[in-house]
Order: structure tokens, then C-alpha cells, then sequence
């Protein structure tokens, strides 16, 4: 692994962490390649059921390394984002981890911070976060993500707000918005995200892949009847698995219930 990305595993859930403080965890090709390849790891391990992705030092990102990633783009197009493994962490240029991601933010959060909040699944964010997507004032747009989902899960108005004119906005207004889901004091996003992720791993792993491969259906294709026809399908091999008939077993015996994925 890279030592611009640290990947350490707790239990069930596994902690990647963006390790460039002294450049804001500005992401360079390197570290895209870093964090898709603790997203493969994420997805592959059977003992892991829940990511948190977060940002060593007192900032999350200052966006992209764009002096080492620009290059790229412009060579081979906006999947330069999605690097060379599997799974893009961005979710949009190659398939997104089937598990789910807390994202923890703090400080200077901009720009690819914005998207991979949108690709996340649950955001964490410290009192002090700084969120600004800029590049409209540095003669490009957006590329990972934010113009396609920005406005279909935060509203079209709260989208254009900030993608049209580049200004800061901190934590009360991203909660407000729906960009994030819990405000936290300064220091204690990890922790706060760690926690929730443990009580997601708590669960039973194929109810929650399902809940979550089901839910992406109905947000991404825009349509009841799709995702009505993907849980059709999706559901009766979960009904009938044996962390079903051990969380009827623990309802019944009231106790709670010891999940394997199986």
C-alpha cells in the first residue's frame, strides 16, 4: 500500500485514511490509485463489512493535485479519477464498492471532498469543515461526480448554489442541504464515524448490502419500477439465508443476533 493512503482493519470494518498532510491531503494519481486499491481490499474481504474513508492532519482535502492529475485527465478523459483498480472510489467511472462507506470530514474539505461525500454513504463532519466546489474559477467544472448528483440528491437550487459560484460554505449549510448527516465537535468526526460504522457492521451483512444495492437502484436509475423489479429479484435468496433464520432465531430467544454473512 501507499504510504499517501494508510488502510488499517478494526473488526469488521476498515479504516482508510488519506496520509499527505503536508500537501491537505491533495490527491495526486498516486493516491487515487492508493484509495482504489483499499476499496478493492473493501469489497473483496469477507471479514470486512463497512469502509471509512477520512483524511489524516487537521484538513480532509484541499481537492486535486491537479498539477500531477490535469495531465491525465486531458490524455485519457474524467476516468483518470477512477485510477486502476476495480472500484472507483468516486462510484462513477467504474463500479462502486458494494459496501457501505462513512466518510469522515474536517477542515479544508474541496472540491473531490464535495463528491466523494455525494458517493459516500453516510457523512461525518467536524464543526470546522470548509466545503467549496471552485472549479468554475479555475476555468474547468467539476469532474467527479458533482454536476450529476449534486442536484438530484441535494435539490437543484442547493446544487447550483455552490457549483455555479465557487464559494465556501461550512458545516451548518451542508447539514441543511443534505450533503452531510451528522455535525460533530472539532476532533471528533473519526471517532463519531468509526461508531456508526461499527453499529452498520452490527447488522446482518447481506440485509445490508441488499438495503444498499436496492437503494442505489432507486436513486441512480430515477424509476420506483426498477428498483421494485431489482428487490423482486433480490429478496428471496436473502430471506432465505442463514442470517435470516438467525435474526428470527435471536428475536425469538431475545438475544441479539451473531451474523456471518452467510
Amino acid at each position: 500500500m501507499s504510504d499517501r493512503v494508510t488502510v488499517e482493519r478494526d473488526g469488521h470494518v476498515l479504516l482508510i485514511g488519506v496520509n499527505r498532510p503536508a500537501k491537505r491531503n491533495a490527491w495526486d494519481l498516486a493516491t487515487i490509485s492508493a484509495v482504489g486499491a483499499a476499496y478493492d481490499r473493501l469489497a473483496d474481504d469477507p471479514e470486512v463489512r463497512v469502509g471509512v474513508l477520512f483524511g489524516h492532519g487537521p484538513h480532509f482535502s484541499a481537492g486535486l493535485d491537479l498539477a500531477d492529475v490535469l495531465p491525465a485527465v486531458v490524455e485519457r478523459g474524467p476516468d483518470a479519477l477512477s485510477g486502476d483498480s476495480r472500484h472507483d472510489p468516486f462510484g462513477l467511472w467504474k463500479p462502486p464498492v458494494d459496501k457501505p462507506v462513512v466518510l469522515a470530514v474536517q477542515g479544508i474539505a474541496f472540491t473531490l471532498s464535495i463528491e466523494l461525500a455525494l458517493a459516500s454513504d453516510i457523512v461525518v463532519a467536524a464543526e470546522d469543515v470548509r466545503f467549496r466546489q471552485l472549479e468554475v474559477g479555475r476555468g474547468i467544472l467539476p469532474f467527479g461526480g458533482a454536476t450529476l448528483r449534486a442536484p438530484a440528491q441535494l435539490g437543484w437550487g442547493n446544487a447550483m448554489r455552490f457549483l455555479l459560484t465557487g464559494e465556501e460554505f461550512g458545516a451548518a449549510e451542508a447539514h441543511r442541504i443534505g450533503l452531510v448527516q451528522e455535525v460533530v465537535p472539532v476532533g471528533a468526526h473519526l471517532d463519531r464515524a468509526r461508531e456508526l460504522a461499527r453499529l452498520i457492521a452490527a447488522q446482518a451483512p447481506l440485509g445490508v448490502r441488499g438495503t444498499l444495492a436496492n437503494a442505489r437502484v432507486a436513486l441512480r436509475a430515477g424509476s420506483e419500477q426498477a428498483a421494485a423489479e431489482h428487490l423482486r429479484g433480490l429478496l428471496p435468496g436473502i430471506v432465505a439465508s442463514a442470517d435470516a433464520a438467525e435474526g428470527l432465531r435471536s428475536f425469538v430467544e431475545r438475544r441479539d443476533a451473531r451474523f456471518t454473512g452467510q
